[in-house]
């Protein structure tokens, strides 16, 4: 009787000792297991910081791209054609060569002089030897002022004959294949100056060639 009741009574006080240490080494791992957590939400947050900082870059760079082929392309300088007071310029990306009517046509004419047809030897050369796989899109513009004694009816007629006359010197005497060629006749509906004095319509009565990428 005596040894039941010593048992119970170290029973009575192992038990307590034991559960408390089982809850103290419970307790222990749930801080280590907190603490790892807390470190892998850190580290998780770290990785997120940097996948943002990465997907900006990377949509910076793919809006940069998005833009660039639609910027104008830098064209190399035409030496010859600036020698013929001929500019070249870009437009939406495609060059454009603009042959101011004084060096083609006489006043209200549309039969090329014989500078114009020099001066389109060498388009057609620069158009050949640097641009073969564009279309070549031969445009005829005037001034404002109305067709007062020339057979044209209108401004856009004459910017039509023009451009055809142009179209026919380039394909018939300087090789450049036909069928990369469009012609249109603006008339005065396109100006690239105001037509309030001489200066202004000058510049307004042209042939622009405009390269199209083929």
């Amino acid at each position: 009787m005596n040894m039941t009741r010593i048992t119970l009574a170290l029973a009575s006080t192992l038990i307590p000792l034991l559960v408390g240490c089982a809850s103290q080494k419970t307790l222990l791992q749930y801080q280590d297991e907190v603490r790892a957590l807390r470190e892998e939400r850190t580290q998780l947050k770290k990785e997120n910081k940097d996948l943002r900082a990465q997907n900006e870059a990377f949509e910076a760079s793919l809006a940069e791209a998005s833009v660039k082929p639609n910027a104008p392309a830098i064209q190399p300088d035409n030496p010859e054609l600036d020698a013929l007071g001929i500019d070249t310029f870009n437009r939406g990306g495609n060059l454009v060569i603009s042959i101011p009517a004084e060096v083609t046509f006489p006043s209200g004419k549309a039969e090329l002089t014989k500078k114009g047809q020099e001066a389109l030897h060498v388009v057609a050369r620069v158009l050949l030897d640097h641009h073969q796989g564009g279309n070549y899109w031969i445009e005829g513009h005037t001034d404002s002022d109305p067709i007062v004694k020339s057979k044209w009816e209108s401004n856009r007629d004459l910017s039509v004959e023009r451009a055809m006359a142009v179209l026919h010197y380039l394909v018939e005497d300087c090789n450049v294949p036909d069928e990369k060629c469009v012609v249109a006749g603006h008339g005065q509906y396109q100006p690239i100056a105001a037509n309030d004095d001489k200066g202004g319509k000058a510049r307004n009565r042209r042939v622009e060639i405009v390269v199209h990428r083929g």
